[in-house]
Protein backbone atom coordinates (compact mmCIF):
# COMPACT_ATOMS: atom_id res chain seq x y z
CA UNK A 1 0.00 0.00 0.00
CA UNK A 2 1.28 3.45 -0.83
CA UNK A 3 0.43 7.03 -0.01
CA UNK A 4 0.18 9.59 -2.81
CA UNK A 5 -0.78 13.26 -2.95
CA UNK A 6 -4.26 12.23 -4.13
CA UNK A 7 -4.80 9.49 -1.53
CA UNK A 8 -3.85 5.87 -1.01
CA UNK A 9 -2.82 3.45 -3.75
CA UNK A 10 -2.31 -0.26 -4.04
CA UNK A 11 1.02 -1.19 -5.61
CA UNK A 12 1.84 -4.63 -6.91
CA UNK A 13 5.36 -5.97 -6.52
CA UNK A 14 6.55 -8.72 -8.85
CA UNK A 15 9.76 -10.70 -8.53
CA UNK A 16 11.17 -13.01 -11.17
CA UNK A 17 14.26 -15.18 -11.28
CA UNK A 18 16.43 -16.00 -14.26
CA UNK A 19 19.53 -18.13 -14.50
CA UNK A 20 22.75 -16.17 -14.41
CA UNK A 21 26.30 -16.09 -13.14
CA UNK A 22 26.93 -14.06 -10.04
CA UNK A 23 24.14 -12.17 -8.41
CA UNK A 24 22.38 -9.37 -10.24
CA UNK A 25 19.46 -7.39 -8.86
CA UNK A 26 17.40 -5.43 -11.39
CA UNK A 27 14.77 -2.94 -10.23
CA UNK A 28 12.19 -1.49 -12.62
CA UNK A 29 8.97 0.50 -12.41
CA UNK A 30 10.13 4.12 -12.06
CA UNK A 31 11.35 3.63 -8.49
CA UNK A 32 12.91 6.41 -6.45
CA UNK A 33 16.14 6.03 -4.49
CA UNK A 34 14.48 5.19 -1.16
CA UNK A 35 12.36 2.46 -2.76
CA UNK A 36 15.44 1.02 -4.48
CA UNK A 37 17.22 0.99 -1.12
CA UNK A 38 14.25 -0.87 0.40
CA UNK A 39 14.58 -3.57 -2.27
CA UNK A 40 18.32 -3.91 -1.62
CA UNK A 41 17.71 -4.07 2.15
CA UNK A 42 15.07 -6.75 1.67
CA UNK A 43 17.41 -8.86 -0.45
CA UNK A 44 20.31 -8.41 1.99
CA UNK A 45 18.09 -9.50 4.86
CA UNK A 46 16.99 -12.64 3.01
CA UNK A 47 20.57 -13.47 2.00
CA UNK A 48 21.87 -13.12 5.55
CA UNK A 49 18.91 -15.06 6.98
CA UNK A 50 18.47 -17.66 4.23
CA UNK A 51 18.07 -20.41 6.80
CA UNK A 52 14.73 -19.05 8.10
CA UNK A 53 13.28 -19.74 4.63
CA UNK A 54 15.20 -23.02 4.27
CA UNK A 55 17.19 -21.57 1.38
CA UNK A 56 20.59 -22.85 0.33
CA UNK A 57 22.86 -19.77 0.39
CA UNK A 58 24.35 -20.83 -2.94
CA UNK A 59 21.00 -20.12 -4.64
CA UNK A 60 21.95 -16.44 -4.92
CA UNK A 61 25.01 -17.24 -7.06
CA UNK A 62 23.07 -18.95 -9.85
CA UNK A 63 20.04 -16.70 -10.22
CA UNK A 64 19.48 -13.10 -11.23
CA UNK A 65 16.64 -11.35 -9.42
CA UNK A 66 14.31 -8.82 -11.04
CA UNK A 67 11.86 -6.79 -8.95
CA UNK A 68 9.24 -4.84 -10.87
CA UNK A 69 6.53 -2.50 -9.61
CA UNK A 70 4.07 -2.14 -12.54
CA UNK A 71 2.76 1.17 -13.89
CA UNK A 72 6.25 2.44 -14.61
CA UNK A 73 4.95 5.80 -15.82
CA UNK A 74 4.03 6.68 -12.23
CA UNK A 75 7.01 7.61 -10.03
CA UNK A 76 7.14 5.62 -6.79
CA UNK A 77 9.28 6.26 -3.74
CA UNK A 78 9.42 5.85 0.01
CA UNK A 79 10.22 3.04 2.45
CA UNK A 80 6.65 1.69 2.84
CA UNK A 81 7.10 -1.19 0.41
CA UNK A 82 10.05 -2.71 2.29
CA UNK A 83 8.16 -5.64 3.79
CA UNK A 84 6.23 -6.13 0.55
CA UNK A 85 9.45 -6.41 -1.44
CA UNK A 86 10.90 -8.81 1.14
CA UNK A 87 7.77 -10.97 0.89
CA UNK A 88 7.87 -10.92 -2.91
CA UNK A 89 11.53 -11.98 -2.84
CA UNK A 90 10.81 -14.71 -0.28
CA UNK A 91 7.95 -15.99 -2.44
CA UNK A 92 10.13 -16.13 -5.56
CA UNK A 93 13.05 -17.79 -3.79
CA UNK A 94 10.91 -20.40 -2.01
CA UNK A 95 8.41 -20.73 -4.91
CA UNK A 96 5.61 -20.39 -2.32
CA UNK A 97 2.42 -18.45 -3.03
CA UNK A 98 1.50 -15.29 -1.18
CA UNK A 99 -1.93 -15.30 0.50
CA UNK A 100 -4.66 -13.75 -1.67
CA UNK A 101 -6.45 -10.50 -0.75
CA UNK A 102 -3.54 -9.44 1.47
CA UNK A 103 -1.83 -6.06 1.54
CA UNK A 104 1.01 -4.77 3.68
CA UNK A 105 2.94 -1.64 4.47
CA UNK A 106 6.08 -1.17 6.50
CA UNK A 107 9.74 -0.29 6.32
CA UNK A 108 12.31 -3.05 6.86
CA UNK A 109 15.70 -2.74 8.53
CA UNK A 110 18.78 -4.86 7.83
CA UNK A 111 17.97 -6.85 10.97
CA UNK A 112 14.40 -7.53 9.86
CA UNK A 113 12.65 -5.07 12.16
CA UNK A 114 9.38 -3.73 10.72
CA UNK A 115 9.19 0.04 11.20
CA UNK A 116 6.03 2.19 11.12
CA UNK A 117 5.11 4.27 8.08
CA UNK A 118 2.75 7.17 7.37
CA UNK A 119 -0.44 7.66 5.37
CA UNK A 120 -2.22 4.77 7.11
CA UNK A 121 -5.79 6.08 6.75
CA UNK A 122 -5.37 6.71 3.01
CA UNK A 123 -3.77 3.29 2.55
CA UNK A 124 -6.63 1.57 4.40
CA UNK A 125 -9.22 3.24 2.17
CA UNK A 126 -7.28 2.17 -0.95
CA UNK A 127 -7.10 -1.40 0.37
CA UNK A 128 -10.87 -1.50 0.95
CA UNK A 129 -11.51 -0.19 -2.59
CA UNK A 130 -9.27 -2.95 -3.95
CA UNK A 131 -11.11 -5.73 -2.09
CA UNK A 132 -8.28 -6.44 0.35
CA UNK A 133 -9.33 -8.51 3.39
CA UNK A 134 -6.13 -8.64 5.48
CA UNK A 135 -3.47 -6.03 6.16
CA UNK A 136 -0.04 -6.44 7.70
CA UNK A 137 1.68 -3.44 9.28
CA UNK A 138 4.07 -2.47 12.04
CA UNK A 139 2.73 -2.89 15.57
CA UNK A 140 3.76 0.74 16.04
CA UNK A 141 1.08 1.75 13.50
CA UNK A 142 -1.73 0.27 15.64
CA UNK A 143 -2.31 3.71 17.18
CA UNK A 144 -3.13 5.01 13.68
CA UNK A 145 -5.76 2.30 13.19
CA UNK A 146 -7.27 3.08 16.61
CA UNK A 147 -7.92 6.66 15.36
CA UNK A 148 -9.92 5.51 12.30
CA UNK A 149 -13.70 5.16 12.54
CA UNK A 150 -14.93 1.55 12.67
CA UNK A 151 -17.02 1.97 9.51
CA UNK A 152 -13.80 2.24 7.47
CA UNK A 153 -12.28 -0.83 9.12
CA UNK A 154 -15.26 -3.16 8.69
CA UNK A 155 -14.33 -6.37 6.85
CA UNK A 156 -10.59 -5.92 7.41
CA UNK A 157 -8.34 -8.08 9.58
CA UNK A 158 -5.15 -6.44 10.83
CA UNK A 159 -1.91 -8.23 11.64
CA UNK A 160 0.50 -6.11 13.69
CA UNK A 161 4.10 -7.26 13.45
CA UNK A 162 7.51 -6.18 14.64
CA UNK A 163 9.74 -8.54 12.63
CA UNK A 164 9.79 -9.68 8.99
CA UNK A 165 9.70 -13.33 10.11
CA UNK A 166 6.16 -12.65 11.37
CA UNK A 167 5.27 -11.20 7.95
CA UNK A 168 6.53 -14.32 6.17
CA UNK A 169 4.56 -16.57 8.56
CA UNK A 170 1.34 -14.70 7.77
CA UNK A 171 1.85 -13.98 4.06
CA UNK A 172 3.52 -17.08 2.61
CA UNK A 173 1.34 -20.13 2.09
CA UNK A 174 2.67 -23.69 1.94
CA UNK A 175 1.30 -23.99 -1.61
CA UNK A 176 3.80 -23.79 -4.48
CA UNK A 177 3.34 -21.29 -7.31
CA UNK A 178 2.16 -22.55 -10.70
CA UNK A 179 5.03 -23.84 -12.84
CA UNK A 180 7.40 -23.73 -9.86
CA UNK A 181 11.09 -23.57 -10.74
CA UNK A 182 13.48 -26.12 -9.25
CA UNK A 183 15.89 -23.87 -7.37
CA UNK A 184 17.80 -26.67 -5.67
CA UNK A 185 21.55 -26.19 -5.87
CA UNK A 186 23.17 -29.05 -7.69
CA UNK A 187 26.69 -29.97 -6.67
CA UNK A 188 29.04 -30.74 -9.57
CA UNK A 189 29.70 -34.46 -9.78
CA UNK A 190 33.19 -35.61 -8.85
CA UNK A 191 34.64 -37.80 -11.56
Amino acid sequence: MAWTAVGGEILFVETSLSRGKGERLTLTGNLGDVMKESAMLALEYIKSHASILNLNEEIFEGWNIHIHVPEGAIPKDGPSAGITMATSLASALTQRKVKANLAMTGEITLRGKVLPVGGIKEKILAAKRAGIKEIIMSSENKKNIDEIQDIYLKGLTFHYVSDIKEVFAIALTSEKVADAIDLSVKKPSKE
